[in-house]
């Protein structure tokens, strides 16, 4: 393998430049401040964390995880998500609070993926978990939440779509009974939404014509409260009709925030099969093709930090936000100070006062007068100017007297 280039770096992971950074910052900071009034403290854990506690308790599969060897030949890996980690900290320092715990983040996560998906190995989330308390309330609040947080984030238009695993789950063992391995290959499919692949492994199964449609009807069971009353009607399993009526007092809640405009009920909507266990859901924005978040709920990770616990949450993709989000908007304010040698500290003091008061402020020393006048007649003719690539909304001369 060739040497690197000095400019090069490795696949699925990017540079962010100042204008990208200071968009990031302010969505991380506007959704960080919406959890916050919503009663949710922040919290930071380490980048590297143990593949026999953390690595293994994750949902990210085995084959995504970026792992590596400390010098003791321990075996580590970066965080590929943000809530085992956080589980581990409720069983841990947190074990004498008291439930329910409400917790945000903001953080970068690695997922070793493959190179020719053009997915990111490394992105940024921002995101919530709610332990300790096992009602549709819960559920309701972390999708509400999701919500508000997408608004603050400044995504324009999008749409919550909103399952529960127990439904299908419940279906597939009233339908396939026995079937282990069929009903985890139509998992998969939905998993992926693969709808047309679905449907082709029904016709494998040769199935009864009446299971047959049943099955590919839940393909269109998607829309409002009413795919609640469809789906009770469908299966006659205690374990589907628990989740969806589940569901429908979510969708209860919902109402009563007020937001139910923005979710539908999808029950092909199931998440990762293998971690949730109860609710789950996911985010669109128009236009984008990936969710710009996830959640759900799962009550069986604390358990293996040895404090078990129900539990629920969500994470926006921050990343894939920028994408769909306005240009930042710069604080106005923005100032130049420009000085003589002979008047320096004068112009250093006062570029502080104004720093004090919360403007962005850069000093530079005048060593060009033709310069000089090129900038002072941009400022004068614009209400804002660029000087070396920056734009800015003042002048300040502090020259000879």
């Amino acid at each position: 393998m060739s040497k690197p280039k000095v400019f090069e770096k490795p696949n699925g992971v990017k540079d962010y430049l100042p204008h990208a950074v200071e968009k990031l910052r302010r969505i991380e900071q506007d959704v960080l401040e919406c959890m916050r009034r919503w009663g949710y403290e922040q919290i930071l854990t380490p980048t590297l964390e143990y593949y026999d506690t953390v690595g293994v308790a994750s949902s990210t599969s085995d084959q995504k995880l970026f792992k590596l060897l400390n010098q003791r030949g321990t075996t580590m890996v970066l965080r590929s998500d943000m809530t085992a980690p956080i589980a581990r900290v409720v069983g841990s320092l947190l074990k004498e609070r008291d439930f329910p715990l409400r917790l945000s983040y903001h953080a970068n996560v690695f997922r070793a993926l493959e190179e020719e998906g053009g997915r990111e190995a490394e992105f940024f989330q921002t995101g919530v978990e709610l332990v300790g308390d096992p009602s549709a309330e819960a559920d309701a609040e972390i999708i509400a939440l999701a919500i508000a947080s997408l608004k603050a984030a400044g995504v324009p238009a999008f749409k919550i779509a909103m399952g529960h695993v127990g439904f299908l789950n419940g279906l597939f063992e009233e339908t396939l009974p026995g079937l282990v391995e069929a009903q985890e290959v139509l998992k998969t499919c939905l998993l992926h939404r693969d709808l047309v692949g679905y449907r082709e492994e029904l016709r494998k199964l040769s199935l009864d014509a009446d299971v047959e449609r049943e099955l590919e009807g839940i393909l269109r069971l998607r829309g409002g409260q009413e795919v609640c009353d469809q789906a009770l009607a469908l299966s006659m399993n205690k374990e589907a009709q628990t989740a969806i009526r589940h569901l429908c007092e979510v969708w209860d809640v919902l109402e009563g925030y007020g937001v139910q405009e923005h979710v539908m009920i999808d029950l092909t909507m199931i998440g990762d099969f293998s971690y949730y266990t109860g609710m789950t859901f996911e985010g669109y924005a128009s236009h984008l093709g990936f969710p710009v978040c996830s959640g759900g709920r799962y009550d069986n990770l604390l358990g293996q930090f040895g404090r078990p616990a129900p539990a629920t949450g969500f994470a926006l993709k921050t990343t894939r936000i920028l994408d769909v989000v306005e240009d930042a908007v710069r604080v106005p304010g923005r100032t130049l100070v420009l000085y003589t040698a002979n008047r320096r500290n004068e112009a250093l003091a006062e570029a502080d006062r104004l720093r004090s008061l919360g403007y962005a402020t850069v000093t530079k020393r005048i060593t060009d007068q033709d310069e000089l006048a090129a900038v002072k007649y941009r400022a004068t003719v614009t209400d804002t100017f660029s000087y070396h690539g920056t734009d800015y909304d003042n002048l300040l001369e502090i020259g000879e007297e």
